[in-house]
Parts: structure tokens; sequence; C-alpha cells
């Protein structure tokens, strides 16, 4: 599954009950890295920093209960129906179903360390610059 992501951004997710973080990080690496294709470049018990495979994009996923968790993640996919449905095979919930938008379609999913992400995608191709 294709993203295109934006520079940096910041994922929290939710600390695993019992569970040590070392073990929620490697958690957390190995979901990204194998449904979202992101390849892990830093990490240490409390952060990882993964990097999309297109660019040097990186998002950084964390369980440090001091940074606000309450994001607004978008993700760039090349179909949203098909991305809705890779990621409900792999642990994600599906809190939106696909909807129309201006650019193409659009979903709200949840991933397992309940970080809430949009995904869309531009099939009805980019706005022109300018008033529309």
């Amino acid at each position: 599954m294709r993203m295109h992501k934006e520079r940096r951004r910041f994922l929290p997710w939710r600390e695993a009950l019992g569970s040590p973080r070392r073990f929620v990080v490697k958690a957390a690496m190995a979901y990204y890295s194998d449904v979202f294709g992101l390849r892990p470049v830093w990490w240490d018990e409390r952060s990882a920093g993964l990097v999309f495979p297109e660019s040097d994009a990186e998002i950084v996923v964390h369980c440090n209960p001091d940074i606000p968790s309450r994001v607004e993640v978008h993700y760039l996919v090349d179909d949203v129906v098909t991305a809705v449905q890779h990621l409900a095979t792999h642990a994600c919930k599906i809190l939106v179903e696909p909807f129309d938008i201006t650019i193409g379609k659009c979903a709200v999913i949840e991933d397992p360390f309940g970080t809430r992400l949009c995904i869309l995608d531009m099939t009805k191709g980019p706005l022109k610059p300018g008033p529309q």
C-alpha cells in the first residue's frame, strides 16, 4: 500500500496494560513497518522514528503520557477504498467508511494503538491553484 506523507508527525499510542514500554515501541515499529511500509531509522524505549519508502518524510510514534495524544494525521493514499480493505485486515478499526470529498475519497480509521488516522486520495484530481 503506497502512502504519501508530510515532513514529520507524532503519533501517540496507548500503552498496553502491563507491558514494558520497550515492548510497546517494538510492537508499534513492527506494525508500522509491516502494514504501512515504513522503515525504522531510530528508536529508544519511549519513541521511534520511521520514514516512508518514497521519501525522507518521517513520523514519530511514542508512548510518552506527557505528550498530548489528540492528533489529526492525514495520509494521502493512492486509493482509499483499497487502503481501507487492507487496513481492516491488519487490526485497524474503520471509524468512518469511505466518503466523497472534492478531490476524491476520505475515511477515518483507528490503528491497534488507538491513534485515529484520516486517509484520503486524489482520485478526482487536485484542486487548481487560486479561487475555486
